[in-house]
């Protein structure tokens, strides 16, 4: 199975960036693994909310193949202890999905299009995290969850 996490923007705090790539070198131990950024997008002055969601939509789109299982991380979306998301992840791989897309949008959130494209959806918590927070904290729960697969002491239950 192939492992993408694709985000809009890049990361602009450098100690979240820091983290982000220790967390994805330690992923590519267990998996193929790409972090696919889509450039934020230009001249945003003046567009609404809405506008910046389908224009960031279009990029988004692009990255995503029809084979992919796509899963949007989402406020609205089912929550997962450690030890159930990675059963989730184990059950992708049972069911020969090839290419498992994780997909963080802007700082707005996803237009409906994106929506209609996605298969699941995933919450990362009640609380509401700055975009770019959740990059951090998806790919660490990607590395937990193969940890916790190979029953590695990282995880401690």
């Amino acid at each position: 199975m192939n492992l993408r996490l694709i985000v809009v923007g890049k990361t602009d705090e450098k100690y979240l960036q820091h983290g982000i790539d220790i967390y994805a070198d330690r992923l590519k131990h267990y998996i193929n693994f790409e972090l696919v950024v889509i450039p934020a997008l230009k001249d945003q002055r003046g567009a609404s909310p809405d506008m910046i969601k389908e224009r960031e939509a279009v990029a988004l789109l692009k990255q995503l193949e029809k084979t992919d299982r796509v899963v949007l991380l989402d406020e609205h979306g089912k929550q997962y202890s450690s030890v159930a998301f990675s059963q989730y992840v184990q059950k992708q791989m049972n069911a020969s999905v090839r290419n498992l897309a994780f997909v963080v949008g802007g700082a707005y959130g996803f237009a409906p299009s994106v929506y209609a494209a996605a298969h699941d959806k995933i919450s990362l918590s009640l609380m509401t995290f700055n975009h770019q927070m959740v990059r951090l904290f998806v790919i660490e729960q990607l590395y937990r969850a193969f940890t916790i697969l190979h029953n590695e002491p990282y995880h401690n239950e």
